[in-house]
This record gives structure tokens, C-alpha cells and sequence, in this order.
């Protein structure tokens, strides 16, 4: 018995079983976030990720992960250990009435436990598996333990992020594993269209460390064709055209030579240009070969104003500039509250309302379901069981007793 969606979306009908950790959370999340069915499955007791950080403060963190709710939002939850017999029985019936299954278990796991994409075929000849690990399911290091900081690092992303004269540095967040999701969620809707003219399912292998590479765009590209190693630069992008300078006030990230004549005329009004009002400054090569003086005379002149005071002016005049925004200015923006950019959502364990962000992107209809709450340890155990596998309520409870739900 197939259960229909309240509020239709781009991929309403989609039907999604997410074994997935914080490696690819985040693919199966965008997929309930474009109106997929998504039932996330935890072992009984609860999935490890539960206890990963950040935490609410002065909480429980094993039940309070902001990490967790942020990755499983729209999701349905229930319990299931797919090791045992019984559960296995259980995950294969929902198999059936499965589209896609996101997991992240090492290579060859599934296969021990004889639920690879062979089985999985053989109950759904169109079951479309999704398998995100560190290394990818073949390879010298296949077997490998990785996580968000090996993928940064073993994938090129660390070695040119950071200052020259400081050791390499990660970027922020889990941007390996977001990577990956998004590759993975890309992967999912190719693999849709391809099963739409065959009927045939497939396997998707993504691999962190490759999608790390992947993002790598000028460094490989570079190197590819110039055999150049492009080094570190702190804020300064990598041909030099942007960087981030300091303010009264904060950072702007503004352009060191678009319109060049304009900005300088814009200093020396302020008396304020020193050296560069020189001819040879016109020239660009020039400039470019003196970048590292073109950026302390900008400083000194930066220093002097507030961030949004060059952030509008540089607007009037069509400069690219931006400030350098903290997490608390973000979430205050008039452009992303105009747009209602951030939701609004109940923590039913923490029993208040946790601001997240919304979707990054906007239709001409109303195809985005209303966002909902990540699912509590087994919240939905009733429903998928009972309601759409038939099983009674005696039966229901012995499979608990048996640690199996």
C-alpha cells in the first residue's frame, strides 16, 4: 500500500530508503526537500549520527544533534536491523516499492550481509542504489576509513587553501561530504531519466575524495595544461583580480583592478591614492606584477570606511564587491528575509522552534513541500509497518522485543 503525498513537489512519487551517515545525509535530504518520499532508516536505538555536532546548548546532545536535524528534515524515521534475518526480510519487501537507496557503508559490506545492488536488482530490477564512501568501491584504497577532513586533504582541496606562510588549512564545514551529496543527488535524477527510457535501475559509486578533485576547477586545470602548482594565497584569488581587505567595521571582498582609473580617482578624491595615481599603474601587467603594493595602499584606504559604506558606493559605480558577512548578519539580511530564504521549525525533542535554511531555488508554481521536523528515533515505525507492510500489532512488538525494529 503505497501512502500519497499531502503536498506535491518536483519528485513527489519518488520513493527513498536513506541508510546513509553524514556522508551523504545531505543527498537524501535535497531529494525530500524536491518532494521525494524519503524514509530514513536507523538501526534500533538510533543512528550514530544522532551524536555528532554541533549540539543545541544545554541539551541532551544524544538526542539534540543540529547536524542530524538539519541533514534529515522532510524525512520519515523508522528502525530496522537489516543484519538480522527477519530485518532483512523487512528491508527487502520495502525494497519493492523503492525507487532509490542512498548508503554509505564500506565496499563490500552489503554484499556480506547479501543485500548488494545484485539482490537489491533481483527484488527491483529497477532499484536505483546510491553508494557514497571515502574512496569509491574499487581502487588501492577502497578500504580505507576516510571522513570530511582525509577527503579535503587526499583530494588537492587543502594543499592551496590558507595563507602562503602558514600550513595548509580545511575549509569550513563538512564541504567534502556536502560535495558529495550534491554529485550523489545529481547522480539519482541522471539515473531517473535513464531508467525512464530503459527500465533498467543502476548502481552510482561517488567517492569523496574524487569529489573534492572535482571542485578543484582552476588548480587542476592549471596544472593540466601549464604544469603551474598554484600555491596558497590567503584571501587573494588565485589570477589576483579579487581579495578580502579590512574595514572599520569588518571585511569587504571587493576587485583590485576592474575599472581601474574610476577607483583611483575615488582614492585621490579622499586624498588617499599615494603612488598609484602614477602612469606607470595603467599599464596591467605592471599591476599584476605588483599586486602585493597595489593591496597595502587599498588597505590603507579601506581602513578608513565602514563596510556597507564601499559595499553601496561600489554598487552605484557597478564594482563587484561584497562584504564579508558573519553568520548572525546573514541570517539578519533584508535580501534573504524579502525572498523567505530561512524556515522556521519545531524541534519536538527540544520544544522550541530552530530557524533552517531554506531552498536555494525558486519556480514559477509552488512545486516545494512545506519543510517539517527531522524525525524522532523510529517516529514513523508505526505507519510503514503497520499501514503499508501489513504487520499487526502483536507481531510488531515482538520484532521490537528482538531488537529488529
Amino acid at each position: 500500500m503505497r501512502i500519497e503525498e499531502k503536498e506535491r513537489g518536483l519528485l513527489s512519487g519518488l520513493r527513498v530508503l536513506d541508510l546513509a551517515d553524514e556522508k551523504a545525509g545531505f543527498c537524501s535530504k535535497l531529494l525530500a526537500d524536491m518532494g521525494a518520499r524519503v524514509i530514513k532508516i536507523e538501526k534500533p536505538g538510533g543512528d550514530p549520527s544522532r551524536n555528532i555536532g554541533p549540539f543545541s546548548e544545554g541539551s541532551l546532545k544524544s538526542k539534540t544533534s543540529l547536524s542530524f536535524f538539519y541533514n534529515n528534515t522532510n524525512k520519515l524515521g523508522i528502525t530496522l536491523d537489516i543484519e538480522q534475518r527477519e530485518g532483512k526480510s523487512l528491508f527487502l519487501r520495502l525494497v519493492k516499492e523503492t525507487d532509490v537507496i542512498v548508503e554509505t557503508f564500506p565496499p563490500g559490506y552489503l554484499e556480506q550481509i547479501d543485500l548488494d545492488f545484485k539482490v537489491l536488482k533481483k527484488t527491483n530490477p529497477e532499484i536505483i542504489l546510491v553508494s557514497v564512501t571515502g574512496f569509491g568501491q574499487t581502487g588501492p584504497r577502497r578500504d580505507d576509513k576516510s571522513c570530511d577532513l582525509v577527503a579535503s586533504a587526499y583530494g588537492g582541496q587543502m594543499y592551496v587553501s590558507g595563507s602562503p606562510s602558514r600550513p595548509p588549512l580545511k575549509a569550513f564545514g563538512e564541504q567534502s561530504c556536502f560535495a558529495a551529496s550534491l554529485f550523489a543527488a545529481t547522480g539519482v535524477l541522471l539515473a531517473l531519466r535513464k531508467r525512464a527510457k530503459t527500465g533498467e535501475g543502476k548502481h552510482i559509486d561517488i567517492s569523496l575524495q574524487e569529489s573534492v578533485t572535482a571542485t578543484l576547477e582552476h588548480v587542476m586545470v592549471r596544472y593540466f595544461s601549464e604544469r603551474v602548482l598554484p600555491r596558497r594565497q590567503g584571501s587573494l584569488h588565485w589570477n589576483d583580480v579579487f581579495t578580502v581587505l579590512p574595514c572599520k567595521d569588518g571585511f569587504i571582498h571587493l576587485t583590485l583592478f576592474q575599472q581601474w582609473e574610476t577607483l583611483i580617482e575615488w582614492m585621490d578624491s579622499e586624498g588617499m591614492a599615494e603612488d598609484l595615481k602614477d602612469e606607470k599603474w595603467l599599464n596591467e601587467d605592471y599591476r599584476q606584477a605588483n599586486v602585493a603594493h597595489v593591496i597595502k595602499i587599498l588597505s590603507r584606504w579601506t581602513k578608513t570606511h565602514q563596510v556597507n559604506e564601499l559595499f553601496e558606493q561600489g554598487q552605484l559605480m557597478r564594482f563587484p564587491w561584497a562584504p564579508v558577512q558573519s553568520p548572525g548578519e546573514v541570517l539578519r539580511s533584508p535580501q534573504l528575509k524579502e525572498r523567505n530564504f530561512f524556515v522556521d521549525l519545531n524541534h519536538p525533542e527540544m520544544g522550541s522552534v530552530l530557524k533552517c535554511p531554506g531552498v536555494p531555488y525558486r519556480f514559477s508554481r509552488g512545486l516545494i513541500p512545506k519543510k517539517k521536523s527531522a524525525p524522532s528515533t523510529g517516529a514513523d515505525n508505526e505507519m510503514i509497518y503497520k499501514n503499508e507492510l501489513g504487520i499487526s500489532e502483536e507481531e510488531l512488538s515482538r520484532l521490537i522485543s528482538k531488537h529488529i525494529i
